[in-house]
């Protein structure tokens, strides 16, 4: 099936008499006939569901389709964005080991790695996007675990050349994952371009309606974990399933695998039903939404370009933009819906003319059908150093600015008098 395709039939396929919706299994556990047959799940000898915090199969029905959208060999479903990219770390590091992160990641991503997961006693070595493959070399340490990156960075809108530091990665025995959020499969697949595990805040593009969060994890496949020599954890017998080995039990699904039955078990964080629903019905929508998110977004980049009380403007998408040749490489599709640009002035500019908007709403949110504006300095980065802000690509004036869906003369209007207000 093509990917518009998969993203309406995947992942629930109804037999004779059955929904044609996928239905809300709205239980948190499950009735069998045997003990025997409840015994063979909790050793993972058999495939189904028990209890909703390991799976449920309207959660297995959405993790499905992601999973048929990324080409990737399974899914976990989260309760939000920072719950995947938590899942994701521990799942390969714990206290003592060490992991590599490009600098322009979410400022949400950047204290979660360098405040909570730095006190369970992993260390972060911050990247920029732009470091040179020496650079790269010269952070891996020997207990190195993964590298992490974004393929379109929020808000910095810089794009990680996704080949580049897989091949480093590699070389080391290492794997890449990268968060997909911006992009969603539909701009950008990172699996064909060696990227090993993907994560999306499935809050955003995804759903795409700002009605459900969640989070989910994406395993490739692809990385060879008994090979590398650097993850005892998949190779050895793990003594809290009776010995089970996960690369020999599980093959290309090891990852995965191991991430809902050990760190799902344990934490918890799994998504609700009803957000996995509203999720699936998002999503048969993505190819039609990202379209016109990015044919909105090259307009507004356009017109920003032009205005005279704009000092500058990025958006990957517009020529003259410094990541716009890998934006053609890996985003041949579009850029997606988001615009970066800086107000000529102050930071009390760039606020009254957020404050002048009509049409654009200021919300602690990014990537859905309504536009939506943010001051990323004063809002979601705040928590941030002056110098994290400059390392994460973010100024003072820096307005991020998520183009909806709307007809792009009703969100041009309102920009042009929002700007007629400073």
């Amino acid at each position: 099936m093509q990917f518009e395709t998969k993203c309406v039939q995947a992942g629930w396929e109804p037999k004779n008499g059955e929904p044609r919706v996928m239905p809300i299994y709205q239980s948190t556990t499950f009735k069998f006939d045997s003990s025997q047959h409840v015994a063979d799940l909790f050793d993972l000898k058999a495939a189904g569901h028990f209890y909703t915090r390991l799976s449920n199969p309207t959660l297995d029905a959405v993790e499905q389709r992601i999973a048929a959208l990324e080409g990737g060999v399974g899914a976990m479903l989260t309760s939000a964005g920072q719950a995947a990219s938590t899942f994701a770390i521990l799942n390969l590091a714990h206290s003592g080991d060490h992991v590599i992160s490009c600098s322009a990641i979410y400022g949400g991503t950047v204290n979660l790695f360098g405040v909570t997961l730095e006190k369970l006693g992993i260390s972060f070595t911050w990247l920029e996007p732009d470091a040179t493959d020496e650079e790269i070399q010269a952070a891996i340490r020997p207990n190195t675990k993964a590298i992490f990156g974004e393929t379109l960075a929020n808000p910095a809108l810089a794009i990680l050349d996704l080949e580049r530091w897989a091949n480093v990665a590699h070389r080391n025995g290492l794997p890449l994952i990268v968060d997909n959020t911006f992009p969603t499969p539909y701009l950008c697949r990172p699996f064909e371009h060696g990227v090993d595990i993907v994560i999306h805040a499935t809050t955003k593009y995804l759903d795409g309606h700002a009605m459900s969060l969640g989070g989910v994890i994406v395993d490739s496949g692809n990385f060879d974990w008994a090979a590398s020599g650097r993850f005892p954890e998949f190779t050895t017998p793990d003594a809290s399933y009776h010995g089970l080995v996960y690369t020999e039990a599980f093959g290309k699904a090891a990852y995965i695998v191991k991430a809902r039955v050990q760190l799902m078990r344990d934490i918890g964080a799994q998504a609700a039903p009803m957000n996995a629903f509203l999720l699936g019905v998002g999503i048969e929508t993505l190819p039609l939404r990202m379209e016109r998110h990015s044919s909105n977004a090259l307009a507004v980049a356009k017109w920003l370009a032009n205005h005279p009380k704009v000092e500058w403007v990025r958006y990957p998408g517009l020529k003259g933009d410094k990541y716009y040749p890998l934006a053609q490489k890996y985003l041949p599709k579009g850029a997606s819906g988001v615009v970066a640009f800086g107000v000529k002035g102050t930071r009390a500019d760039a606020q009254k003319l957020m404050d002048s908007m009509k049409l654009a709403a200021i919300v602690v949110h990014v990537a859905d059908s309504r536009t939506c504006v943010l001051h990323p300095a004063s809002m979601t980065h705040r928590q941030l150093t002056d110098e994290q802000l400059v390392m994460a690509g973010i100024s003072p004036t820096m307005i991020r600015f998520s183009v909806g869906i709307e007809h792009i003369d009703d969100i041009l209007a309102d920009l042009e008098q929002a700007f007629a207000c400073i």
